[in-house]
């Protein structure tokens, strides 16, 4: 497995993509196609949120119908949720007319729409978008610009594996920044790859690396109406049909699980009026399952977040959240660590450095590690600091 600098959700074979200004958004970019010159096997994680927008809904059609997807058509600045069968409509209408455009069946084309809540679509512009959006082999940056809403940069990530001898790359693009949560999708994420694998076998390792990557982030503890992950493979690399009796499928997997988690650490970087990240590893739990919650808790405790940026050490926040997990704790076993410095063990506070600890909580990236003492599980989870700027942004989010 190796990371390829400067690679994309345009570097494995066979796809093409672009993004236009079509009006929703005032001077920038927001509305994107992906294609695949062929036919892929498709697989896709969505919200558990109750409301699901329109777009999800005909994007679940789309992939249940037979597996199989050629193209994604994307508008951010306007959800589409929580629209009624009008918002239905308008997301069938664009499926229809990027379809008829490539001359594609209409259960070819997923849909996705990100931005304001309650808002119907202006099908003008759609239509406009859906006529004039061009694809290419290197428009990736364009693609990557039009999906974003409060994000400040793009996110992209690629990697490549050997498989019977043949390389086999995966890309992606995400957008997310604010309304992040776990539990599956509270963003936007495009995996592409040429890798050869039928849906149900996709939708499978999917899901498994979504587990350890995506659903372990949190910004605001808010879930979306919207949001998903979906990969599309087409299998242009031309190796033998991967399954879980390969002797590759693993590698496979891995590196799929790579791009989830590198796309995933960048949102969580880029959260709302973020100034870091901060990562939670958790070991010595009672199963992975109990450290994958134990992790969640602690990097998404508001009170750890607000500690963070005030390069505050008060490991204190860090028991408080892991005392209120629903996994099951020994205090008489925990150890806590910020960075290099232990500083709680076994139930007693350790004395320590809070002049280290002021600059290790300085850094762009900041390390929490909890040992449970309980078993052989273990867990990740990232987040971002909380500062007055979350605040600003999301008092005026719509205007």
């Amino acid at each position: 497995m190796e990371k390829v600098t400067g690679g994309s959700i345009l570097s494995p074979k066979g796809f093409r993509a672009g993004g236009i200004h079509s009006g929703l958004r005032y001077r920038k970019k927001d509305f994107a196609l992906l294609l695949s010159e062929t036919p892929a096997s498709a697989a896709a994680v969505y919200t558990q949120s109750h409301f699901q927008a329109p777009p999800l809904k005909v994007t679940q059609e789309s992939v249940n119908k037979a597996g199989k997807l050629q193209g994604v058509v994307i508008n951010s600045a306007v959800a589409n949720a929580c629209t009624g069968e009008e918002g239905l409509q308008n997301a069938y209408e664009m499926r229809r007319m990027i379809a008829e455009r490539y001359e594609l069946p209409e259960h070819f084309v997923a849909v996705a729409s990100t931005g304001v809540i309650g808002e119907q679509l202006p099908m003008e512009k759609i239509s406009y978008g859906c006529e004039t959006v061009e694809v290419s082999e290197d428009g990736y940056s364009d693609f990557q610009q039009a999906i974003l809403t409060t994000d400040t940069c793009q996110k992209s990530a690629c990697y490549q594996v050997v498989i019977d001898g043949k390389t086999v790359t995966i890309g992606g693009a995400s957008k997310g920044s604010g309304m992040i949560h776990p539990n599956m999708a509270t963003m936007l994420g495009f995996i592409t790859t040429d890798a050869v694998i039928e849906p149900a076998l996709l939708q499978r390792a999917l899901s498994q690396s979504i587990d350890k990557s995506f659903n372990q982030i949190t910004v605001d503890g808010e879930t979306s109406t919207n949001d998903m992950v979906l990969t599309l493979a087409n299998g242009h690399a031309g190796h033998e049909p991967l399954d879980e009796d390969h002797e590759d499928w693993e590698a496979f997997q891995a590196t799929l699980q790579l791009v989830c988690e590198d796309l995933a650490k960048q949102i969580a970087k880029d959260g709302e009026g973020a100034t870091k990240l901060i990562e939670v590893n958790v070991s010595g739990a009672g199963s992975d399952e109990e450290a994958r919650i134990i992790a969640k808790k602690v990097v998404g405790s508001s009170l750890v977040k607000t500690a963070v940026y005030g390069l505050d050490a008060n490991w204190g926040r860090i028991v408080g959240a892991i005392g209120h997990s629903e996994a099951e704790v020994k205090a008489e076993a925990c150890d806590i660590y910020i960075e290099d410095q232990l500083v709680f063990s076994k139930g007693t506070p350790c004395p320590f450095s809070e002049e280290q600890a002021t600059e290790d909580l300085d850094n762009e990236e900041v390390h929490i590690s909890i040992h449970l003492g309980e078993g052989r599980g273990a867990g990740t989870a990232w987040g971002c600091d909380l500062t007055y700027d979350y605040v600003k942004i999301n008092a005026s989010y719509r205007t």
